[in-house]
């Protein structure tokens, strides 16, 4: 890689790690404003996703210093749009996983060709987002609806 493609590389992935620390903050305040019966295994659901996204961020980071980078300091957007209904955070985290995918994409295509190891990461990390996608994709549909859900 030359120098332009590096610095390239390390602007998509401070995006992607600036992006994952938004989510673990948006997942942490998600799983506090879960309310009602199912309110445990959504929580832990929640949970979840901020830790995998704290994960993300650090091998995001971790790409960077491996590039000779320095790793952002700042967060991506947050959305605090005071709706708490299940639906509302589940579609929130809908437009949140299409824009974090949307980087991974962007660093595939600066990586093709250039370095295998950042395509291969790239790759990786947009096949567990799609499947996140489609997870939170199957939450929104109502019992028995097999037709994806479309906002």
């Amino acid at each position: 890689m030359n120098d332009q493609e590096k610095q390239r590389a390390v602007d998509i992935l401070n995006k992607i790690m600036e992006l994952e620390l938004a989510g673990v903050v948006r997942y942490t305040h998600y799983s506090l404003m879960v309310y009602g019966y199912n309110r445990i295994p959504i929580v832990s659901w929640l949970k979840g996703n901020a830790d995998e996204s704290l994960a993300h961020a650090h091998k995001a980071g971790e790409l960077v210093t491996l590039l000779g980078g320095h790793p952002s300091l700042k967060i991506g957007p947050l959305l605090e749009t005071a709706k708490h209904d299940i639906g509302d955070i589940l579609r929130e985290s809908l437009e949140h996983e299409k824009t974090a995918i949307a980087a991974y994409f962007d660093l595939l295509k600066a990586s093709e060709g250039v370095s295998v190891l950042l395509e291969e990461y790239a790759r990786e990390m947009i096949v567990g987002e799609e499947l996140h996608l489609d997870e939170v994709n199957k939450m929104l549909r109502k019992p028995g609806d097999v037709q994806p859900f479309d906002q």
